[in-house]
């Protein structure tokens, strides 16, 4: 009676009430019950056989003890075992295991660690939507590549997490759960969050949890028991398990990545086993849990993607659940919202203007999500929801994000955290890696489409890239899986009118990356490359052992031809690698003449594109019969460049995706000869900073540092210098340490952060453009320090039509004072006041470099201009003062016009009149004037012009000479020609 105890049965859930029912019709004064011990599956077959021999029943399985009627009852002392059993097993040993669990579940990889130290799972998780599902559903036809097939189905039956182990609809409880969803759609998250419930006690449906990983069962080809396998994942379970069956905990078995399995379910493939304590191989041990003939009392749930739930049978499965992804756009709101709003994700400096960054982010994604966008059907995937959420910290919280970080980096990174270097296919012989196979055939797609300017993709070129070359059963078989697991991963239906029919690639910028993936992995070959390429490695390892056989032949028989023979068969490898080397010159040759096409010269720098891509760009909606712009892909060439970097290379060659260190070698050495030359002209300041970030995505450093010493002059005027954009150019130019002649960052939306970040390179700088950036009295403190430097080379500087203010000229001032390169500097239109000339006149004689200085347009009275001339007389080397647009009187002109270049030595610049003859500068003030009139008040440079027309028409009344008096009418008809335009509004 003792071994009968120990035995286990463990039939389908439909079939036990009616076990002791039938069993006890059949003998009486006998009954079966269940037992929950183990019994060595030997010994469990052969009872099973003498059970079958004295009775006519028919049991599928298991193994049955039994017990007289008058001892049904347990005894009491049985009971106080069970209870002690009990005790045991929920002691602190369970509890050191939740420690532990949410230790190991809660850490996050480096990829989430830029959203801020706050930023965990247990606090920021958004479920996705759960809908019930059932075997008719997954089993039906696999649909053709249509629109209509491929767009969600409205979510039905939707269940949550926690209610996945309810009684079914015909009541029967669940045991075996099968969850399963594409490629992205959050099966891992969900899981690790579900964990994590369970160890801080919101799972009390379960007493005990126990995950295990596929993958690293599939990874395991000795035979182990399912107690060895539990105390060796989890050694805190030591305890436990042994008791686990008579303790009658309420277990959970958590079995993440199905597919990664190959099972058998046939008795045949894998045979029965209700020991816990038999050695058994690990696809035994999934197959015999979720026969409920090991431990049948424990739930199990199984995660999968779509294409590998058929390999459980449907008998074995309580409940099919889909995870339909953010198919709410509240989800998606709800996510960017807790994600983006962390605390410390964007810094601990400017926590007010951090935060409110945030909030704009949030309240701009929200708005373009609204608008139904290609974005919102991206994001109905939670793991292109963490791409957007990644790519905008790259963008705006650019102090948070590592240096070496880049988009690629992240690119690569994103398709590592969902495809981590699974195979597409477990049962399939060549084990294609899930990604080689996506840069082979999407890759080809997404290079097609580029090359002709092409971002939506009918049927037919999906057909015709997907299944032209489609020839064995083992092609058919992985196109299968690829289209129900990870088709809707990289393409989605277009929502653009008119375009219905049509697919696109879910992110934009994925088609560009998975383009450049292919041209770099070299799968961009004709058919007599792929066939050379074929025979040449052939012939090369047969020549190895043929040369070996000849050696030897050679000195037993003295033939001469053996020699010639060998020498033949190592042409052919020889020759090939020289022709594969002509494919690294294409490469290169293609990623330079796609950074520098010229139609794209004058679009967005790209970083602005992508921006505009995630958060829509402000303004009315295009009309849906108003002509498209042309697509542009200059992010291609840049993902090129970014995927040869070495750490990228790194993360590639985990995905299946090799790209050996002498390819990468030889194209960077190709590159040299077409990227670096074109470089050297003169590029727009969009395509220069397109070029500066290709340099930092590109990460060599050597090639960077050739490619920068080329570049003399930098000019990046109107590009909106976004932190990120201040980070890539002192990168980048930090890789040498040679003068630029000239930096151009006129309209830059600079601030004194932006200087910072900019300082190293600023101090190289000979000609400084700052102009028309809101530099106030904090950049000018940042340009004190800049001057004061004793590296500092700045001859140039120009701070024009910046609100610098009397503070901010107090800090010039000082550094004037202790310069020793500067000797031009403009501060035209800066809102200095009589006090600010006055701060700079009282410093200027401390300084002995200075030959220009420029203070007009900033409403300066007679004492402030005059005491700035008075200074500058006694100057070494200052010999001109722009004071023109000032508010200088007809007694303060008069002195100023009584100034001499010979006596006084300086000259300053206040009309366009010299005395009764026009002023050698007349062209240079208006042309000032002309330049800058955008950015100034239209009424006061109206009535300063008339000043000057009154000033021109009284100095040609009081000259005789008929010469001047020409001189002076040409000037009087520029002046009105420019009041006309003023007044027309056409200036």
């Amino acid at each position: 009676m003792s071994w009968a105890m120990r035995c286990q049965s463990c039939l389908p859930w439909g079939s036990w009430a009616q076990l002791p029912r039938s069993l006890a019709a059949s003998r009486g004064t006998r009954s079966v019950s269940v037992c929950a011990a183990a019994v060595p599956v030997a010994a469990g077959r052969c009872f099973l056989r003498k059970v079958l021999c004295s009775s006519s029943i028919s049991l599928p399985r298991g193994c049955v003890r039994y017990q007289s009627q008058e001892n049904s009852a347990q005894p009491s002392s049985s009971r106080h075992g069970q209870s002690q059993l009990r005790n045991v097993a929920s002691s602190g040993a369970i509890k050191k295991h939740q420690k532990s669990l949410s230790a190991w579940f809660s850490h996050q990889p480096n990829e989430e660690r830029q959203f801020g130290p706050s930023f965990s799972l247990d606090a920021v998780h958004v479920d996705p939507v759960i809908r019930e599902s059932s075997l008719e559903e997954i089993l039906k036809p696999s649909p053709d590549l249509t629109i209509l097939n491929q767009l969600q189905q409205p979510c039905r039956k939707v269940i949550s997490l926690h209610s996945l182990f309810d009684v079914d609809a015909c009541g029967r409880q669940v045991k075996n759960v099968v969850l399963y969803g594409t490629v992205g759609t959050g099966k891992s998250t969900l899981i690790k969050k579900m964990v994590v419930d369970w160890c801080h006690g919101r799972l009390p449906r379960f007493e005990l949890v126990i995950p295990f990983s596929c993958e690293d069962l599939s990874h395991s080809h000795a035979h182990v028991s399912l107690r060895r396998l539990i105390t060796k994942k989890y050694q805190h379970l030591r305890d436990v398990v042994p008791v686990l069956e008579a303790s009658n905990l309420k277990v959970l078995f958590i079995l993440n990545g199905l597919e990664r399995l190959n099972l058998d379910f046939r008795l045949a493939g894998t045979e029965l086993c209700c020991d816990p304590n038999e050695p058994v191989p690990p696809s035994a041990i999934v197959v015999n849990l979720l026969r409920k003939y090991l431990l049948p009392e424990a739930s199990i749930i199984v995660t999968t993607r779509p294409s590998a739930v058929r390999r459980i049978p449907g008998k074995y499965v309580g409940r099919y659940a889909e995870i339909c992804g953010f198919s709410d756009t509240n989800l998606q709101k709800l996510y960017f919202q807790m994600r983006l709003s962390q605390p410390g994700c964007s810094g601990e400096e400017s926590q007010d203007r951090s935060s409110a960054e945030q909030e704009n982010l949030v309240e701009m994604l929200s708005r373009n999500l609204e608008r139904h966008n290609q974005i919102t059907a991206a994001c109905f995937l939670p793991s292109y929801c963490w791409l957007v959420c990644t790519t905008l910290h790259f963008l705006y919280f650019t102090s948070t994000v590592p240096p070496s970080q880049t988009l690629t980096g992240i690119y690569t990174s994103f398709l590592r955290l969902n495809f981590s270097g699974e195979v597409l296919d477990s049962t399939d012989p060549t084990h294609i890696s899930m990604m080689k196979y996506v840069a082979k055939t999407v890759g080809k797609l997404a290079y097609e489409g580029v090359m002709s300017r092409k971002t939506c993709f009918s049927e037919e070129d999906l057909q015709q890239c997907f299944e032209v070359e489609m020839k064995t059963e083992s092609e058919l078989n992985l196109l299968e899986v690829f289209r129900s697991d990870v088709f809707r991963f990289f393409l989605s239906p277009c929502v653009q009118p008119g375009k219905e029919h049509t697919f696109v690639f879910t992110i934009p910028a994925m088609q560009e990356y998975l383009a450049a993936l292919y041209v770099v992995l070299g799968e961009k070959k004709t058919l007599a490359q792929r066939v050379g390429k074929e025979l040449s490695e052939v012939i090369g390892k047969v020549s190895e052992d043929v040369a070996v056989v000849l050696n030897i032949i050679s000195k037993v028989l003295p033939l001469r031809f053996l020699p010639v023979l060998f020498n033949l068969l190592k042409i052919f490898p020889r020759y090939f690698s020289r022709v594969s080397g002509k494919d690294r010159d294409a490469i290169a040759h293609t990623m330079a003449e796609e950074l520098f096409k010229e139609e794209d010269y004058y679009n967005d720098d790209v970083l602005d594109q992508i921006n505009s891509s995630i958060l829509g760009v402000e303004g009315p909606m295009r009309h849906p019969d108003e002509a498209p712009d042309d697509e542009v892909f200059e992010l291609f060439p840049i993902f090129m460049g970014g995927i040869l970097s070495r750490r990228n290379r790194a993360i590639l060659e985990q995905l299946g995706c090799s790209i050996k260190n002498l390819a990468a070698f030889e194209i960077a050495k190709a590159m040299k000869k077409t990227v670096i030359r074109k470089g050297r002209r003169g590029l727009p300041p969009s395509e220069l900073m397109d070029y500066l970030f290709f340099l930092h995505e590109f990460q060599n450093e050597r090639f960077t540092a050739e490619a920068v010493r080329s570049l003399r002059a930098v000019n990046l005027s109107s590009v909106k210098m976004t932190p990120l954009k201040c980070s890539v150019l002192a990168s980048v130019m930090s890789t040498t340490c040679h003068e630029v002649e000239e930096l151009n960052l006129t309209s830059c939306n600079l601030d004194s952060g932006s200087l910072r970040t900019l300082f190293p390179v600023l101090l190289r700088c000979k000609a400084l453009h700052l102009q028309l950036n809101s530099l106030g009295s904090d950049a000018c403190k940042e340009i004190r320090d800049l001057l004061l430097h004793d590296k500092c080379v700045v001859s140039s500087l120009r701070l024009a039509n910046n609100p610098v203010g009397e503070q901010g000229a107090r800090y010039l001032a000082e550094a004037l004072a202790g310069n020793r390169s500067l000797t031009q500097l403009s501060l035209l239109h800066t809102a200095l006041g009589d006090p600010g000339a006055e701060a700079i006149a009282q410093h200027l004689a401390q300084n002995q470099h200075l030959q220009e200085l420029n203070l007009g347009y900033n409403s300066l009275t007679d004492t402030a201009a005059l005491r700035v001339v008075e200074v500058a007389k006694r100057h070494e080397t200052l010999d001109k003062v722009h004071l023109y647009f000032n508010d200088i009187s007809e007694d303060g002109k008069r002195a100023l016009d009584s100034l001499r270049m010979d006596r006084d030595g300086v000259r300053a610049l206040v009309f366009l009149t010299a005395g009764t003859d026009v002023s050698d500068y007349w062209s240079h003030i208006l042309n000032v004037v002309q330049r800058n009139l955008p950015f100034w008040d239209r009424e006061r440079v109206r009535q300063h012009l008339a000043l000057l027309l009154q000033d021109l028409e009284s100095s040609r009344s009081q000259t005789a000479n008929p010469w001047r008096k020409a001189k002076f009418l040409r000037v009087e008809s520029e002046v009105k020609k420019m009041l006309g335009k003023l007044q027309e509004g056409s200036l």
